[in-house]
């Protein structure tokens, strides 16, 4: 778990933890095939995104963004600790609310913490080359393009059983980085941006 936090808020956001209660905004974006069509997943039933939202209360991994105002669930962000002092970053989003930087501020936010908070060394993330929209949130984020797989996996296969290989972008943000991008002398994102 990136934080002992149970909620952090931005200016528009409220990241908090799952509940339950979370399903029917899970179900609306986890069963838009555009949406997933990069995850390593299918398309979610009802009953299949209320057993998720149960299960993502418990996983400390998970984050649910929200807006403030409504407190709509609008999408969700994995942060997971590695070996190393090394964090994962993944991200899905109701394709509603994408390009409005709801993406680009929660997970500024949750890197922020994972920086100051868990005293994090590395932060990396992997996007399918052809996920143009989450490989230039990453590059925006700060984060650097370490490498590409080519044909390194496949989540779904055609018509005929065959995998649909894909390439892998490699992204990786260190501490160094972020405090030079970020904090000035010790100030968070948001403190740098005023």
């Amino acid at each position: 778990m990136p934080t002992d936090k149970a909620t952090i808020e931005t200016e528009r956001l409220l990241i908090r933890r799952f509940c339950a209660a979370d399903w029917a905004d899970l179900h609306e974006y986890l069963s838009d095939p555009d949406i997933v069509k990069f995850e390593p997943y299918g398309i979610f039933t009802v009953g299949q995104c209320r057993q998720e939202a149960r299960r993502r209360a418990d996983d400390r991994d998970f984050w649910a963004v929200c807006l403030s105002e409504s407190g709509k669930l609008v999408g969700n962000i994995y942060l997971a600790k590695q070996k190393f002092d090394t964090w994962e970053l993944g991200y899905v989003f109701n394709k509603m609310y994408q390009g409005l930087g709801y993406a680009s501020e929660s997970a500024g936010a949750l890197l922020d913490d994972t920086f100051l908070s868990q005293d994090a060394r590395r932060i990396t993330a992997m996007c399918n080359r052809e996920n143009n929209r989450s490989w230039r949130l990453l590059e925006r984020l700060g984060f650097v393009r370490e490498g590409c797989l080519r044909q390194n996996a496949y989540f779904k296969k055609d018509e005929k059983g065959h995998p649909l290989w894909f390439d892998t972008y490699m992204y990786g943000m260190l501490r160094p980085d972020w405090l030079a991008a970020y904090t000035g002398k010790g100030r968070s994102r948001t403190e740098a941006q005023k």
